[in-house]
């Protein structure tokens, strides 16, 4: 019996045009009468998600930048800040990157540098609470998560830069034209387990949706684990099973299909 939903958000259970299903709220009532937990889990920060569902903020459990920050109810939790020394060294290099920029993903918000004459529009689309500094690396929080924008391709022009840290931090392209960074063991999998601790749910108690590279961990958390129809080849091949796109509702569909009926 499901007990636990996890859902990515970009590419999974929202549209091309980043919208919701037009059946969320049906659909997700039919879940909570079930007494089966939502979870969310995307790479964007918690204020994106809090923003997209305002009054079920309380009922869903967030996970966001990529597993660094976990809020159920008023119970948060925040998983391995980055130290200085990895900041510099991110920051440094996302720097060298012709094409790209860094954004830091803080508790507070996130923080791009100012002279970045593209980085307004990107950070506006993708982001609810924003900071524009003269210097990333003068920045005082707890820093959760470090994106990478590469507008010519992520996986391609960006990452590879970035290879020679690959057993210091985790490292994963999330996107076309984004790569994010966290300290070591923390993704959307590590998150999910803590998750599913808390609440005595085991993985064939769990079903999870996703699409990209950053949800590969996710993928090991249940024996329910698809990858939608639109998602990246390496995705699919570790997922069990497989949902129709993002744009024809696959997450909604396939949960009536298996669990609400």
């Amino acid at each position: 019996m499901i007990k636990l939903i996890v859902t990515d958000m970009d590419g999974t259970l929202l549209n091309t045009n980043k919208e919701l299903p037009a059946d969320f709220n049906h659909v997700y009532a039919q879940l909570k009468a079930k007494g089966i937990r939502l979870v969310v889990a995307s790479g964007r920060q918690y204020y994106v998600l809090h923003e997209e569902f305002k009054e079920l903020d309380h009922d869903i459990i967030f996970v966001a930048e990529n597993g660094g920050f976990i809020k159920d109810g008023e119970a948060i939790r925040m998983l391995n800040p980055f130290t200085r020394q990895q900041v510099e060294d991110m920051v440094t290099t996302a720097r060298a990157v012709d094409g790209a920029f860094p954004v830091l993903c803080g508790k507070n918000g996130a923080y791009v540098e100012s002279n970045h004459k593209v980085s307004f529009e990107m950070v506006e689309k993708f982001f609810v609470r924003y900071h524009f500094v003269d210097d990333l690396l003068a920045v005082q929080d707890d820093l959760l998560k470090i994106a990478v924008c590469d507008l010519t391709s992520a996986e391609h022009n960006c990452f590879p830069h970035f290879k020679p840290f690959v057993d210091q931090l985790q490292i994963c392209v999330s996107d076309d034209m984004w790569m994010d960074i966290m300290p070591l063991g923390v993704n959307k999998g590590e998150a999910i387990k803590l998750v599913q601790q808390q609440l005595g749910i085991s993985p064939d108690e769990t079903m999870v949706f996703g699409d990209y590279l950053n949800d590969l961990e996710m993928m090991q958390t249940s024996h329910y684990s698809y990858a939608m129809a639109n998602a990246h080849p390496d995705l699919k091949k570790v997922a069990r099973f497989e949902a129709d796109s993002n744009d024809n509702n696959g997450v909604l569909n396939k949960i009536r299909e298996t669990v609400l009926v």
